[in-house]
C-alpha cells in the first residue's frame, strides 16, 4: 500500500476507532489465545479431521483445496483430478475466485464437481466486485462458470485498501448484490478476505458492526512469521472467536517463500495453523504429492503444547521481523486488484 502504517493508524483514528476499537484488548488476546493452545472442537472421519464453521453449524474439513493452485497444471485433467480425489479422502472445503486464472479455476473446478462430487463439496468462491452491478455479475458469472445454483460461502475478496469496507457497505454497494444473493438462495454464507494488514481487516469489520451485519467468515494470513510482523493472529483472531466468526487460514506457506527461509518444515507450517482456532487452512495443492503432504500433516497433528510453539516461534522469530517473507503483505505481488482495478467496478 502506498500510505504508511502510521498514517494508517492515524486514519483510524480520525475515523473514532480509537485504539480500543483497533486492537483486542491485551486481556482478551492472552485469554484467547492461551485457550487456543488445545485443539478446536473437532472430529474424525477416515482420513480428515473437521471442525464446525463458526456459528453455522457446517462442518467442513481441517485443510481447504486452495482455489489458485488447481489451476496452475498445463493439463486440466490434472486439475479436475485433485480436486476430485481430495473430496474422495475427504477434503471438503474447496476455495476459490473468480478472477483466478481468468476464470479458469472455477470452470476446472465445476467440471470437477459433476457426477455427485457437488454433493461432498462446501463450495466458497469469492468476488471483487465493488459495485452492486459488478458484484452481481461476477456472482452469476462465477454460478455458471462453477456449474451449480447455490456457492456455499461466497467472500469479498482482497480487502486490502481501507477504502473498500466503505464502498461495499454503501448504498449501491457489493454488499447489496450480495445480500439478495442469499436472498434468492445463490449464496448461503458470507465472508470477506485479505492479506495486507490487520487493520484493513479490523476496519471491515467496524464498517460491518456499523450496518448491523455479522460475517460468517474471515479469511486472512496465519503462519509461522506473522506472529512476529503486523500480526492478524494477534490483532484479529481474538476478535473473531469472541464473536463467533469462523477463521480461514492462509498463507500457512507463503506460496512457498516462507520455506526459502530455511527456519521451518512445510509439514510444521501447517501444524501451526492447525493449532490455532482455525476452521480450515486453506492450502495450495498442484500435484499430487502436496496433496499427500497435507493428508500427512493432518494424519501427524496432535495438539501442540504453549512449549512447543514457543519453541517454534522463537525459531521463526529473527526470519519474520521485517516481513521479509510475508511479501503479499510488504509488496503489491499478490495483490491481483491492484493490477486489474477494473474489477472492482
Amino acid at each position: 500500500m502506498d500510505i504508511s502504517r502510521r498514517n494508517l493508524l492515524k486514519i483510524f483514528s480520525a475515523s473514532g476507532l480509537g485504539a480500543a476499537g483497533v486492537f483486542a484488548s491485551q486481556a482478551l488476546a492472552k485469554q484467547v489465545l492461551a485457550q487456543n493452545q488445545s485443539t478446536p472442537n473437532q472430529t474424525k472421519k477416515g482420513e480428515m479431521l473437521y471442525r464446525q464453521l463458526g456459528r453455522t453449524g457446517e462442518k467442513i474439513s481441517v485443510i481447504g483445496l486452495g482455489g489458485h493452485h488447481i489451476g496452475r497444471p498445463k493439463d486440466e485433467q490434472e486439475g479436475i483430478k485433485l480436486v476430485r480425489t481430495a473430496l474422495d479422502r475427504g477434503i471438503n472445503f474447496m476455495d476459490n475466485s473468480w478472477d483466478y486464472h481468468n476464470g479458469g479455476s472455477e470452470l476446472r473446478m465445476g467440471k470437477a464437481l459433476r457426477d455427485g462430487y457437488r454433493q461432498k463439496a462446501f463450495l466458497m468462491t469469492k468476488i471483487d466486485g465493488r459495485t452492486k452491478a459488478a458484484a452481481a455479475k461476477q456472482i452469476d458469472e462465477s454460478l455458471k462458470r462453477l456449474q451449480t445454483d447455490r456457492i456455499d460461502l461466497l467472500q469479498h475478496h482482497e480487502i486490502i485498501r481501507l477504502e473498500d469496507p466503505d464502498r461495499i457497505f454503501a448504498p449501491g454497494g457489493a454488499m447489496e448484490a450480495v445480500l439478495e444473493a442469499q436472498k434468492a438462495g445463490k449464496v448461503r454464507y458470507i465472508g470477506f478476505t485479505g492479506h495486507k494488514d490487520p487493520l484493513v481487516h479490523l476496519r471491515m469489520l467496524e464498517i460491518a458492526n456499523q450496518n448491523n451485519f455479522r460475517f460468517d467468515a474471515v479469511q486472512m494470513p496465519l503462519n509461522v512469521m506473522d506472529a512476529h510482523f503486523r500480526s492478524f493472529e494477534k490483532q484479529v483472531l481474538p476478535i473473531l472467536v469472541k464473536q463467533g466468526i469462523a477463521v480461514l487460514g492462509m498463507k500457512s506457506m507463503g506460496d512457498q517463500t516462507i520455506l526459502k527461509s530455511n527456519v521451518v518444515k512445510p509439514i510444521e507450517c501447517l501444524h501451526y495453523v492447525m493449532n490455532l482456532p482455525t476452521s480450515t487452512v486453506i492450502t495450495g495443492i498442484e500435484s499430487m504429492p502436496i496433496l499427500e503432504q497435507a493428508f500427512e500433516a493432518v494424519r501427524t497433528f496432535t495438539p501442540m503444547s504453549q512449549a512447543q510453539v514457543r519453541a517454534l516461534l522463537n525459531r521463526t522469530r529473527q526470519a519474520a521481523l521485517k516481513g521479509q517473507y510475508e511479501l503479499f503483505k510488504t509488496t503489491s505481488q499478490f495483490d491481483s486488484t491492484a493490477k486489474n482495478p477494473e474489477w472492482l467496478g
